[in-house]
């Protein structure tokens, strides 16, 4: 695998312009422009309100600042995972005028899906830090937990874009399958919800290699107080574990995606 990283320093200009053009190309065109970055997180926050509404109802507890603030701070980043792991599913097949041509590392094409996602996210989380900011969310030194939590996120987000961007290519259905796992993966998900609210049963969810992390920046920016430490090691451990069987695949097959794309 180190091999391979050295490679892809080697190709590092060729992964910035393979991310550019497809910043460029999302951007072509587009009626609503650099507004499509933060369509997605808006829709998922009016969402998350309908849901804490609801519950609001049936507990009877009013809604307060801090429900709308964890939800908000929670679809940012989901949006860029759910958007990374879709964009990077039909990376390679979506570039197979490249693939079977001069030889380069292929895996850039998932790895740029991912990087174009960050700039929608970079630019949905400006919007986010205003939002907070009016909502007079506060500023504490636990702020210094997000890069590592959103490092995090990103690392787990690259391993399953690297995996889903090879199995799509020999299996043309994956992409359909993600789909419909992307659809259903937020009631799994943290999201709309704490989960605390489960008991006994929040420690399955946490399973979830995403959740300790939503959970994290919830903890850290919106309540101040120190993320579960454990459940942080937990999501760090499997998405370096990940990001190396990915890799490692990826590597295996990479011989065989110009005759199999």
């Amino acid at each position: 695998m180190i091999a391979s990283i050295r490679e892809l320093i080697k190709y590092r200009e060729l992964l910035y312009i393979i991310a550019w053009r497809d910043i460029h190309i999302k951007y072509k065109q587009s009626v609503m422009g650099i507004m499509w970055a933060v369509l997605m997180p808006i829709i998922v926050v009016s969402a998350g309100m309908l849901v804490k509404y609801g519950m609001s109802l049936l507990s009877g507890k009013p809604m307060d600042v801090s429900d709308f603030a964890t939800v908000s701070i929670k679809a940012v980043p989901w949006s860029f995972f759910v958007s990374s792991i879709r964009f990077s599913t039909n990376s390679l097949v979506g570039n197979s005028n490249l693939v079977t041509k001069i030889y380069f590392p292929r895996v850039i094409f998932p790895i740029a899906s991912v990087l174009s996602q960050l700039f929608d996210f970079a630019v949905a989380s400006c919007l986010l830090v205003v939002i907070l900011g009016f909502m007079r969310v506060g500023v504490s030194a636990l702020l210094l937990w997000v890069p590592v939590l959103l490092a995090i996120l990103v690392l787990f987000a690259l391993s399953i874009a690297i995996l889903l961007s090879a199995a799509n290519l020999f299996y043309r259905d994956v992409k359909y399958l993600v789909e419909v796992i992307l659809t259903f993966a937020i009631f799994i998900t943290p999201v709309f919800y704490d989960v605390s609210l489960f008991g006994k049963w929040s420690r399955l969810l946490m399973l979830n290699p995403v959740a300790p992390i939503l959970e994290g920046l919830s903890a850290s920016v919106v309540y101040h107080c120190v993320p579960e430490v454990n459940w942080i090691l937990y999501s760090a451990v499997v998405s370096v574990c990940l990001y190396g069987l990915a890799f490692a695949f990826f590597r295996k097959m990479e011989w065989l995606f110009a005759e199999r794309i």
